[in-house]
């Protein structure tokens, strides 16, 4: 009797499985073709958007936020008087930031504009002179007219007493004399002539002195107004809006042409420097968008364009570009900077300064036949020269 309720026990335990086992095959059976169904038709979305749009972003993380900062040097020498602004100030352009003591620089104008005035009495002087010297002209026109006048007489005189003494009505030493009187009064209004023609070149030599004065006065009205430069230069104003930055100047410090005191950072005028391989800028062009993932701003994405492509690798503008041609050599993958402007809000801006990485996203499907192009341009090229 055991046995048999054993047996009894046992059959619809095997019945259920019997009866159970095909619907849980067939469940299993479903959810397998239904998980293949899902990931062939995610494969087919992903490889679809790959085609249509995916491969056409071109993304690097060799990126970072800059600015044409202006670094803020002295033209002149001197003593610091003040410095005007603190470190990371904000400052618009034309703001004074550093005052250089101008006493030296002030003095020298001083001494330019007293040589100016010199100039100017040197020439003055010379005029009076010339205005005298016309008067003396004047006076020797009119001696010479005199003397002239002499001469001519004396002349006529000799020329009227010769016949007279030819036929004895006059002595000839009286002739004689006549003569010897003309001879003096012509000696004596060639004597007047060179006094006039000296006189009058005279003139010249002094017009010479007035234009020499004149220059010596234009000479010194340059350096005046190098010297008002320098003058001006001895306040140092902001060229650009923007941050200050690395300041180094302290008031008292003696500081000479050139030297870096502080660096003003535009912070409005931010841009991204993203350097792509060279395998990546075929489809780059300006004005495509682009995306800017920000860490600074936890991942926060904002949107740019690109600006510019630079004329060349970055290899090519290091302090020491590669010569291939020389040793062994082995390829590597050159990148290509590209300049992203930044298209974002003042509230994201507040955030950005330069140095800041960024993860840079080109969308390039704008130009995605030019390849095509390129390719049937150069065929039909082979083809002709054929």
């Amino acid at each position: 009797m055991a046995n048999d309720v054993s047996e009894s026990q046992e059959a619809p335990d095997t019945a259920n499985q019997q009866t159970t086992s095909p619907a849980k095959r067939s469940r299993m059976r479903f959810v397998l073709l239904a998980g293949v169904v899902v990931a062939v038709v995610a494969g087919g979305a992903w490889l679809l958007h790959y085609e249509t749009r995916g491969k056409y972003l071109e993304d690097t993380n060799d990126a970072f936020i800059q600015a044409d900062a202006v670094t803020i040097s002295p033209r002149i020498s001197g003593y610091v008087e003040d410095v005007l602004v603190t470190d990371n100030q904000d400052v618009k352009t034309g703001q004074p930031l550093v005052r250089i003591d101008a006493r030296d620089y002030d003095a020298q104008a001083q001494q330019y504009q007293a040589q100016i005035e010199v100039a100017k009495a040197n020439a003055d002087n010379v005029r009076a002179g010339i205005s005298e010297q016309e008067a003396g002209i004047a006076q020797a026109r009119a001696q010479l007219a005199s003397a002239e006048a002499d001469a001519r007489y004396a002349e006529r005189e000799a020329a009227r007493y010769a016949p007279l003494a030819a036929s004895g009505a006059e002595t000839k030493q009286q002739l004689a004399n006549l003569r010897n009187q003309a001879a003096k009064a012509r000696a004596a209004a060639d004597a007047q002539r060179a006094a006039l023609l000296s006189a009058e070149r005279r003139i010249g030599s002094l017009k010479a002195q007035i234009r020499q004065a004149e220059a010596q006065g234009e000479a010194a009205k340059a350096q005046l107004a190098s010297a008002h430069v320098n003058v001006g230069s001895t306040v140092l104003k902001a060229s650009v809006d923007g941050r200050v930055g690395d300041r180094t100047v302290r008031a008292g410090q003696f500081v000479q042409a050139g030297t870096r005191l502080m660096t003003v950072v535009p912070l409005s005028k931010l841009y991204v420097t993203a350097n792509f391989k060279e395998t990546q800028i075929g489809l780059m062009r300006p004005g495509q968008p682009a995306t800017i993932q920000v860490d600074a701003l936890d991942g926060t994405k904002i949107r740019g364009h690109v600006e510019s492509i630079s004329p060349g690798t970055g290899a090519q503008f290091s302090l020491l570009p590669p010569q291939n041609a020389t040793g062994n050599f082995t390829k590597i993958v050159q990148r290509v900077p590209v300049r992203i402007a930044i298209d974002a809000g003042p509230e994201a801006r507040r955030v950005l300064v330069p140095g800041l990485s960024v993860v840079v996203t080109v969308d390039t499907i704008a130009a995605k036949g030019t390849q095509g192009a390129v390719a049937k341009q150069e065929e039909a090229r082979r083809d002709g020269n054929r």
